[in-house]
């Protein structure tokens, strides 16, 4: 089987890549069904967020292929589909601030590159196309769960780029009958993450002695979901997930941002002193939360990480892996908030 994953020297891309090699860290905790592919290809830009040192575990294997280009490229996307059996498709413009700041890129990139992938895919016929994307395309929940036949309601121009392309492989589906599947994931965390995102930007900027700062009340709720389980799941989708289908993966544990907070900084053992109250991001969503009966009851995935595990765990990467992390701050990353 030949698995393209675009976006695979991302964060979460990168450890799906390593999880197709079987170099994930403690595989133990890996709920993947086995797949054993015989060539997995990387397509990735390598923006400001994409790293080849992410790949650096699995660079001696030979099963792994390394193509640098742009997902709106049809010319480069055209060369690299043809002949691959499945799409996992993790490349996007993700970060909130940065799409309000600037929404140009992110419909770019998000919505146009997936047209490209799939005009591709279709073209070619490759056997399934997994689109990876987020519970933010649901907009804001006071109370209960998202499940997947939720309208898509988003508030930011990340998750409106997020939810337009999500319609879109879901209408290639409809159209033209190409096997499309998506995902909708809950808050990613772990290692290799940019630190440009709340928990590493929180985590590194407390190793180096400075200040983390948190939005307005704090009250804002997200469920946290450790990377390799969210990989495991869209594993389970790729290989058994119902053609047409939508899928939530999420981790089963809501915090408050302030709530994340005093975890991180007990962890690190620092006091509250280090918090630096800001004006609320435009915009803010109030409360994440995904059900995930469905991808439990046909799929049997289950979150195998628990939040304090996982925080232990990704808390300790960042301390043990400076090298990783400082050339990206020092290169600017690290303007977010929680």
């Amino acid at each position: 089987m030949r698995i393209l994953v675009t976006g695979g020297a991302g964060f979460i891309g990168s450890e799906y890549v390593r999880m197709l090699l079987g170099t994930a860290d403690d595989p133990a905790t890996n709920s993947a069904p086995p797949c054993d592919p015989s060539v997995v290809t990387v397509l990735d830009k390598l923006t400001y967020s994409g790293n080849l040192e992410n790949l650096a575990p699995v660079r001696d294997d030979a099963r792994l292929q390394f193509v640098r280009g742009d997902i709106c490229d049809p010319t480069v996307v055209d060369e690299v589909v043809a002949g691959q059996d499945v799409i996992v498709h993790f490349a996007a413009e993700s970060h909130v601030d940065r799409s309000i700041e600037g929404a140009a890129p992110f419909v770019t990139t998000n919505v146009l590159g997936t047209q490209t992938l799939l005009d591709a895919a279709l073209r070619h016929g490759v056997g399934r196309f997994v689109h990876v994307s987020t519970d933010e395309v649901y907009g804001s929940i006071e109370e209960g769960s998202w499940t997947e036949a939720w309208p898509l309601a988003p508030n930011s121009p990340y998750s409106a780029s997020k939810a337009g392309s999500d319609l879109l492989a879901l209408a290639y589906h409809r159209t033209h009958a190409l096997d499309v599947v998506v995902t909708r994931c809950s808050n990613n965390y772990g290692p290799y993450q940019f630190p440009e995102k709340v928990i590493p930007l929180f985590v590194t900027n407390l190793l180096d002695g400075g200040t983390v700062p948190l939005y307005g009340d704090g009250g804002n709720i997200r469920d946290w979901l450790h990377v390799r389980d969210h990989c495991a799941g869209i594993s389970l989708v790729q290989q058994k997930g119902r053609s047409g289908e939508v899928y939530n993966i999420g981790g089963g544990t809501e915090l408050t941002n302030a709530e994340l907070t005093e975890r991180l900084l007990a962890a690190c053992g620092i006091g509250w002193e280090r918090v630096v109250k800001v004006p609320d991001r435009k915009g803010h969503d109030r409360r994440y939360s995904l059900d995930i009966t469905k991808i439990s009851d046909e799929l049997g995935y289950a979150p195998r990480i628990g939040l304090e595990q996982g925080l232990a765990a990704t808390i300790a990467w960042y301390r043990d892996n400076r090298d990783w992390w400082e050339p990206l701050k020092a290169a600017g990353a690290g303007s977010g908030a929680a």
